[in-house]
C-alpha cells in the first residue's frame, strides 16, 4: 500500500465506523429510553403505520367498553323501575279480583276503586320520574337509541324503551260487533241458520301478515287463522246476546249455543237455573230481573228457535217459528296495536269500518262493579305481559352487552399484544445491541487515533 499524506483512507473508514457506531448507540439509547422499537417514521415506516391502526383499535375499544357498561346501566335502571311497575300491576289484579265477589258491597268496591286510582296515578309518576343522567327513560320519549359497542363506525346495539304510564299500557282491542256493515255479529231473524253469514271472500292483512277469508266464512274459521299468523295478535269468536220473557209464559223455544242446546220450557220463572245450566257448560251468563245475559267464546252463534207458542226473547226480540240468530264476532286483542287492510269489502264484513285497535288502558279501570271487575283482569293482564316482554328484552340487552364487553376486552388484549411485537423494544436484544455498539465506537476511536498516525511514516523517509 502506497504512503500518502494528503489522503488517509484508513482514517476515513475508522471515521466512518466511528460515526456508524455512535449512531447506532444514539438510537439504541432512545429505544431503550422511550421503551419503543419504532420513534419515529425512519425506524419503520411500514411498522408504524400499523401500529397506529392498532393503536386507534385499542383506543376504542376501551371506549366502546365504556359504552356498553353505560348501556346496561340504562337498561338496569329501567328495568328496576319496571319491576315496581309489575308490583302495581299485580296490586291491581288482586283488587280486580277481589272487587269481582259477589260478597262486596258497592261500598267495598268504592273503597278498592280508590286504591286502584292512587296506583294508576303512582305507575304514571314511576313513568314520568325514571331516568339516567337526565333522560327520561319511560316516559315514551327515549324511543331506541344506538350504542356504540365497538371500535368502527355502525358498531351498534340497539335498546328500545316504551311508555309505560298508566294511560299507554293495556290491551288493544279490535271487534267488529255493531260496527257499521259486519256481517259477523250481527243478528236476523229470517230462519237462516249459523252456517251462513254472507261474508265477502277476500283477502284481509293483519299486522302486514296475510290470509285468505272464504266466502261465507265463520268466525271460529277466521279466528283460527288470524291465531295461525303467530303474529302476536289473538283472535277469538265470541258472540253475546240477551235472553228474556221467560216469566209466567209459556215457552215453546230451544236456546242454541255452539252444539249446546237448551229448552226454554225448562226455565220459566227460573232463569237462576238456566245460568247455572250455562255457567256448567262453560259460558259467561248472569241474571238481571229476569233477563238473562250470555257471552259464549269459541262459537259461531247463538240461536233462538221456537213454535207458535214461543214468546221468549232474543236480543229482546221475538223468535218467529224460523227463529232468531246471533252471530259471533271476531275479536281480536293484543299487546301492541291491531291494523287490518286488503280487501274492503271483506275486512267491512268481518269488522265494519273500524280497521285498527284502541287501547283499553290501565288508567280506565273501573271496578266499581262486578263487571268492570271481570274485565279489568284481561286489561291488567294484557298490561303485565307487555312490561314483562319489554323486561325480557332489557335482560337480553344486558347479556348480550356482557358479552360484548368480554369479546372487546379479549380483542383488546390481543390487538395490544400484537401492537407491542411490533412496536415495542426488545431490552434483552437491544442492550446486548448498545453494548456492541459502545465496544464498537471505542474500538473505532482507538483505531481512528491509530490511522491518523500513519502518514508520519513519511517523515522517516525524509531522515
Amino acid at each position: 500500500m502506497a504512503i500518502s499524506v494528503n489522503t488517509n483512507v484508513t482514517s476515513m473508514k475508522a471515521q466512518a465506523n466511528m460515526n456508524k457506531a455512535s449512531s447506532n448507540q444514539q438510537t439504541s439509547m432512545e429505544r431503550l429510553s422511550s421503551g419503543l422499537r419504532i420513534n419515529s417514521a425512519k425506524d419503520d415506516a411500514a411498522g408504524l403505520q400499523i401500529s397506529n391502526r392498532m393503536t386507534s383499535q385499542i383506543n376504542g375499544i376501551g371506549v366502546a367498553m365504556r359504552n356498553a357498561n353505560d348501556g346496561i346501566s340504562i337498561a338496569q335502571t329501567a328495568e328496576g323501575a319496571m319491576q315496581e311497575s309489575t308490583n302495581i300491576l299485580q296490586r291491581m289484579r288482586d283488587l280486580s279480583l277481589q272487587s269481582a265477589n259477589g260478597s262486596n258491597s258497592s261500598d267495598d268496591r268504592a273503597a278498592m276503586q280508590k286504591e286502584m286510582s292512587s296506583l294508576q296515578s303512582e305507575l304514571t309518576r314511576i313513568s314520568e320520574t325514571t331516568s339516567f343522567g337526565g333522560q327520561k327513560l319511560l316516559d315514551g320519549t327515549y324511543g331506541t337509541q344506538n350504542f356504540q359497542v365497538g371500535s368502527n363506525a355502525n358498531e351498534t346495539i340497539s335498546v328500545s324503551l316504551m311508555d309505560t304510564s298508566a294511560s299507554a299500557i293495556g290491551q288493544h282491542q279490535l271487534d267488529g260487533t255493531g260496527t257499521t256493515g259486519a256481517k259477523l255479529g250481527a243478528a236476523v231473524a229470517d230462519g237462516t241458520s249459523a252456517t251462513a253469514t254472507g261474508v265477502t271472500t277476500g283477502t284481509m292483512k293483519v299486522n302486514g301478515d296475510s290470509l285468505t277469508i272464504a266466502a261465507d266464512a265463520k268466525a271460529t274459521e277466521i279466528a283460527t287463522q288470524v291465531n295461525g299468523l303467530d303474529n302476536g295478535v289473538k283472535a277469538e269468536a265470541t258472540v253475546t246476546a240477551t235472553v228474556g220473557a221467560l216469566t209466567g209464559a209459556t215457552v215453546d223455544a230451544d236456546l242454541k249455543i255452539g252444539t249446546k242446546t237448551y229448552a226454554m220450557a225448562d226455565y220459566v220463572d227460573n232463569q237462576d237455573k238456566l245460568v247455572e245450566d250455562l255457567k256448567a257448560d262453560g259460558f259467561e251468563a248472569s241474571n238481571d230481573n229476569g233477563t238473562v245475559s250470555i257471552t259464549a267464546k269459541g262459537v259461531d252463534s247463538i240461536a233462538l228457535e221456537g213454535g207458535a207458542a214461543n214468546t221468549a226473547t232474543l236480543d229482546g226480540a221475538a223468535a218467529v217459528v224460523a227463529g232468531k240468530v246471533k252471530f259471533a264476532a271476531v275479536e281480536m286483542t293484543s299487546q301492541n296495536n291491531i291494523a287490518l287492510s286488503g280487501t274492503a269489502a271483506t275486512i267491512t264484513d268481518v269488522v265494519g269500518t273500524a280497521t285498527s285497535s284502541t287501547l283499553a288502558s290501565v288508567e280506565g279501570l273501573d271496578i266499581t262493579d262486578a263487571d268492570g271487575a271481570q274485565s279489568s283482569i284481561a286489561v291488567i293482564d294484557a298490561a303485565i305481559a307487555g312490561i314483562d316482554s319489554q323486561r325480557a328484552d332489557l335482560g337480553a340487552v344486558q347479556n348480550r352487552m356482557n358479552f360484548t364487553i368480554n369479546n372487546l376486552s379479549n380483542v383488546q388484549s390481543n390487538v395490544s399484544d400484537a401492537r407491542s411485537r411490533i412496536q415495542d423494544v426488545d431490552f434483552a436484544k437491544e442492550t446486548a445491541e448498545l453494548t456492541k455498539q459502545q465496544i464498537l465506537s471505542q474500538t473505532s476511536s482507538a483505531m481512528l487515533a491509530q490511522a491518523n498516525q500513519l502518514p508520519q511514516a513519511a517523515l522517516s523517509l525524509l531522515g
